[in-house]
């Protein structure tokens, strides 16, 4: 049995406060929105700024600065989705907001949910463990969060993680055509069926 708790930084042998840099909680080094530490023309970016402990976060980390510095964009790290994979079996697949998150923001709910046991797909492969949910924007009808877990759901959050990025309602993938049998065919299915939170 492994149980992860958490991380704890190293950034405390680097020294740098010695520079001026200030350090967080957690030994995180603190940025902001561009990934400038509090020392202009010092940037810190992967796991030490504490905006996402991912290979995947610490690479668009990169991004923002070279295209910034670079290619005179305007890029910034509140424009991220946190999205991350768990790969365990089944493995879990995460876009933006939690349903605590989410219920946090005040607004006004709804939610799809199936299990993963109503996916023909999940149960031709006997994998039918898990469930797949996605909760909305009641007013503007935007995707808040997404979670699938279960086979594929590593793969499958990427279809609606685009489109959060795109910023359109979940009508489009609702009223789009999936092949069969996949397991993403019931997405459309799953958001046909919200209910009010």
């Amino acid at each position: 049995m492994l149980l992860a708790v958490g991380r704890k930084t190293n950034t405390y042998s680097l020294n740098i406060e010695a520079a001026g840099v200030k350090i967080y909680e957690h030994g995180y080094i603190g940025v902001d929105d561009y990934l400038e530490t509090s020392i202009p023309g010092i940037y810190a970016l992967g796991d030490c700024n504490g905006k996402g402990a991912f290979t995947h976060t610490a690479y668009n980390d990169y991004e923002i600065i070279a295209e910034n510095m670079f290619e005179g964009k305007d890029r910034k790290v509140s424009d991220r989705i946190v999205t991350y994979n768990l790969y365990t079996d089944p493995p879990l697949g995460r876009a933006g907001l939690t349903m605590e998150q989410a219920v946090k923001t005040g607004k006004k709910l709804r939610v799809g949910f199936r299990k993963m046991s109503d996916v023909a797909r999940a149960l031709e492969k006997g994998e039918t463990a898990g469930f797949m949910r996605a909760i909305i924007d009641a007013e503007s009808g935007k995707i808040l969060g997404a979670s699938i877990l279960g086979t594929g759901g590593d793969e499958i959050i990427s279809s609606i993680l685009n489109i959060m990025y795109a910023g359109v309602t979940y009508e489009l993938i609702r009223d789009s055509v999936y092949p069969h049998p996949t397991v993403s065919e019931l997405i459309p299915t799953m958001l046909e069926e919200l209910k009010d939170l």
